[in-house]
């Protein structure tokens, strides 16, 4: 099994930045993708951003050009830098991994409270 702990959630002012680390540790050969998702109250659970074992990234388009993903294969942490942050990325953030299987695995979830 994965395991995948996140840190670096908390509270910002509007046009804050912060950054989240997502460190992978178990059951890790055959991880391809890692990512982030969120899921504010009463929505749905969405891709925020996703990074390939080769580099290759995908964004969704409310946070593109704010927002910038990122990973150390060596370390096997995936992160995500958040600028200009505004109140509605506020959400809980969970950090994903999906191998060569297609298995996912999930995080335990970090809080990002965005302020106006």
């Amino acid at each position: 099994q994965v395991q995948l702990v996140e840190s670096g959630g908390g509270l910002v002012q509007t046009g804050g930045s912060l950054r989240l680390s997502c460190a992978a540790s178990g059951s890790i050969v055959g991880i391809n993708v890692l990512g982030w998702y969120r899921q504010a109250p009463g929505k749905q659970r969405e891709l925020v951003a996703d990074i390939t074992r080769g580099g290759s990234t995908k964004y969704a388009d409310s946070i593109k050009g704010r927002f910038t993903i990122s990973r150390d294969n060596a370390k096997n942490t995936v992160y995500l830098q958040m600028n200009s942050l505004i109140p509605e990325d506020t959400a809980v953030y969970y950090c994903n991994s999906r191998d060569i299987w297609l298995r996912q695995a999930w995080g335990q979830g970090t809080q990002v409270t965005v302020s106006s």
